[in-house]
């Protein structure tokens, strides 16, 4: 009896007497790179699900591990993920350890939020995503968002009008309206800001630019029909400041004047931090071809950006970010004169402020992240547009206000492989009143559309990534819940080459567009659109398939991608011209019966040790309307999209043989494509649609560095040559009778250049 007691007894305490024996571990270290501390790593135990993040000073530690073998992981975006080995035991129960963390190559290393509005790295995620950095937009002396998207595959970006200059970019060869572009991965840029607004932002305010192709409206709702376009822009990183300039003459007679300066301070715990960015730019107008109407508008344009983040931890952020922009845009003859005294004038004062703040925080080890935004844009712009004398004043109010927050966690062990679920919801609210009283002319429009989505991001294997999602969008213009759903796949053949496939839909709301914004001058008079009150949704349904190799070492790096895509379009926006009763071409937005895009797109990179790079894209494409369209009533109908060449692309090549000595070339193609022309300038007789000629534009550039030991500075000394040949239009129309929308090929002309740039040490 007492043995069985005793036998009771040692039962129930052993587990117990196990548990003590187990002498919980603790493990503690240092990530360092190139000697020097990272902070913000993450580091775990895998087979825990358990782990910790390096402080500033790149430190870390993890408590309560029980005794056992464990892979210890340690991982940040950009560097080299680094596994090891250890053993806690009785013997050992603490620790300390030492890793080194090696920064990966360019290419391979470049984080992308856009394709899954999460951080990923570009070679791992199923949906495609091109980058456009901010050393690239300086290589190809881009000082505008507009001149840098150029450089980019499946994108072209066109001048619409020689008295204003508003452009929209294409995307595989769908209007500017097609896209969503992005602030922040916020949609803060409004239907009216897609008149100039690509012009107006600085090449000194963005890091970089993300460009997805194909339906988005998963994750972004409409309008994101041809793909997203994510502006994303500079962040305080360090202590820093530089200043620049670039003196440009058009054509040996007319002057760009561009100064840029940048300020950013970081505290040392680097918590807090704030940066200051303002560009000023001034141009003259140009004159083509000597009728006294300028081609290229006058430019007065000033813009100012503040950027804030806090640290209130090592898992919560504070950003918020101030932009304001004021342009003054001048256009037609005689420009020192008032625009109603004048023969054609397009006159344009637009003030822009906007304001977002983003909050993030993680939970549960960085399993979880929460992310909660709001944001605000007004734009107050005064404007002309008007021929001899005539009544054109107006004004244009333009408030946007956008909201939203997404909950993204890691299910480890979602029956096989990890799995990110994202749920989230926002909205946006656009108010724009656009008149012009003597014109009877108004647009009075108030949009509020919501959308909630919810995505799954999954990587069933270590070859395989799969990327599925759904958003149901709600629209005041529109009666119906739109549903779209998405699906991606990745899967890694090799270390080195991937293979994605993807199919998505994506919609357009029945409202007015950046095009339907724009007042363009036709034969002496006016040309103006007005939308169809029975207008319906347009809806779109696009795939896509992709291979892209890429090959990687410590000093070079080189790929390829070969891309394809479709898309089907029902209930197309066309644009018809109808009767009119007054002297002015009346144009209507309507909804067609469908159109076809598809193409495919070649692209070619490379970089060795930095002093070879470069990389090329051409895309060949047919975009094709189900029905004619009759944009004039005396030419017969065309199916062909107009403004939309069927082969373009660019290169760009830098070479730097000295570490002092950099130069570059770089070339934009542009295809033949057809251009509608209006009547009413000398010798155009009847309204014509133009097959134009192609254009190959190409620039140089030579760069020096240089420092100034004394004062901790350092300087680039540049000078180049853009569009080197003149590779530009040539028959632009007379006289105050011209068609002002007869615009097409690049938006440049010969150009010579001069920039200084000075900035501290790094």
């Amino acid at each position: 009896m007492r043995f069985c007691v005793l036998i009771t007894i040692i039962a129930l305490f052993s587990p117990g007497i196990l548990v003590a024996q187990q002498h919980p571990g603790t493990i503690t270290g240092e990530i360092l790179s190139e000697g020097k501390p990272v902070p913000f790593v993450n580091v775990g135990i895998t087979e825990l699900a358990t782990g910790s993040t390096t402080d500033e000073k790149g430190k870390f530690s993890i408590t309560n591990i029980p005794s056992g073998t464990y892979h210890l992981k340690a991982s940040f975006v950009g560097y080299e993920t680094v596994v090891k080995k250890i053993t806690i035991s009785a013997e050992r129960p603490s620790i300390t350890i030492k890793i080194e963390i090696r920064p990966l190559p360019e290419l391979l290393n470049e984080v992308v939020v856009t394709g899954t509005r999460t951080e990923k790295r570009r070679i791992d995620v199923a949906v495609p995503v091109n980058i456009l950095s901010a050393a690239a937009m300086q290589s190809t002396q881009s000082l505008n968002l507009s001149e840098a998207l150029n450089y980019q595959p499946g994108i072209r970006i066109e001048k619409d009008c020689q008295t204003c200059n508003y452009s929209q970019v294409r995307m595989n060869g769908m209007g500017g309206s097609y896209s969503q572009i992005l602030i922040n991965s916020r949609p803060l840029f409004s239907s009216l800001a897609g008149l100039y607004g690509l012009e107006q932002l600085p090449a000194a305010m963005i890091d970089r630019v993300e460009i997805v192709k194909g339906g988005g409206s998963a994750l972004y709702g409409s309008n994101a029909i041809a793909g997203v376009i994510n502006i994303i822009t500079k962040d305080p990183v360090d202590n820093s400041y530089e200043i620049g300039s670039t003196y440009s003459v058009i054509e040996k007679n007319t002057n760009d004047l561009q100064h840029d300066l940048y300020a950013s301070l970081v505290s040392k715990n680097k918590k807090t931090g704030a940066n200051m960015i303002v560009s000023r730019r001034d141009r003259q107008a140009w004159d083509a071809n000597g009728d006294g109407f300028s081609e290229l508008a006058s430019l007065e344009n000033t813009a100012a950006s503040v950027n804030i983040f806090h640290r209130t931890s090592t898992d919560s952020k504070i950003r918020l970010s101030l932009n304001g922009i004021h342009e003054i845009r001048n256009g037609g003859d005689q420009l020192n004169r008032e625009p109603h005294n004048r023969q054609q004038s397009e006159f344009r004062d637009a003030k822009i402020g906007a304001a977002n703040i983003d909050f993030t925080h993680d939970l549960y080890e960085k399993r979880t992240s929460l992310s909660v935004y709001t944001g605000a844009q007004i734009t107050d712009r005064k404007h002309y547009t008007g021929t001899f004398g005539s009544d054109g004043y107006g004004i244009t109010n333009n408030h946007t206000i956008v909201g939203g927050a997404q909950l993204s966690h890691d299910v480890l062990n979602f029956i096989s492989g990890k799995n990110k679920i994202s749920l989230g919801f926002e909205f946006q609210k656009d108010d724009i009143l656009d008149k012009i009283p003597a014109y009877n002319y108004l647009i009075d429009q108030k949009t509020f559309q919501t959308g909630t989505y919810l995505q799954s991001d999954w990587d069933l294997h270590r070859k395989i990534n799969l990327i599925s999602g759904v958003r149901f969008s709600t629209h005041n213009l529109s009666d119906e819940l739109v549903v779209s759903p998405r699906i991606n796949l990745l899967y890694k053949i090799t270390s080195r080459l991937q293979f994605r496939i993807s199919g998505s839909t994506g919609f357009r709301a029945p409202q007015a567009f950046d095009s339907d914004l724009h007042i363009a001058f036709s034969g002496g008079g006016i040309a103006l659109t007005t939308i169809d009150p029975n207008l319906v949704p347009e809806k779109s349904v696009s795939y896509s398939g992709s291979i892209d190799y890429n090959h990687g070492t410590s000093n070079y790096i080189y790929g390829f991608t070969v891309s394809s895509f479709y898309t089907s379009l029902a209930n197309t926006f066309i644009l018809e011209e109808i009767e009119s009763s007054q002297q002015e071409t009346a144009l209507f937005r309507t909804n067609g019966d469908g159109a076809i895009v598809q193409g495919a797109t070649f692209e070619v990179r490379g970089n060795y040790n930095y002093k070879i790079e470069g990389d090329a894209g051409l895309t060949v494409q047919k975009s094709r309307y189900q029905s004619s369209i009759f944009w004039s009533n005396e030419v017969a109908g065309t199916k062909s999209f107009l403004r939309t060449p069927e082969v373009y692309g660019y290169f760009s090549l830098t070479l730097q043989p000295f570490k002092k000595l950099k130069t570059g070339v770089s070339g934009i193609y542009t295809g033949t494509m057809l251009a509608p022309h209006f009547a009413g300038a000398p010798g155009v007789l009847k309204d014509e649609l133009v097959k134009t000629r192609d254009f190959l534009e190409l620039n140089f550039k030579i760069e020096y560095t240089g420092i100034f030991t004394a004062r901790a500075l350092q300087f680039k000394l540049g000078a180049g040559i853009q569009n080197i040949t003149n590779a530009f239009q040539q028959d632009f129309d007379y006289g105050p009778n011209r068609d002002s929308n007869y615009m097409y090929g690049p938006g440049r002309p010969r150009t010579y250049f001069l920039s200084l740039r000075l900035s501290k040490l790094p």
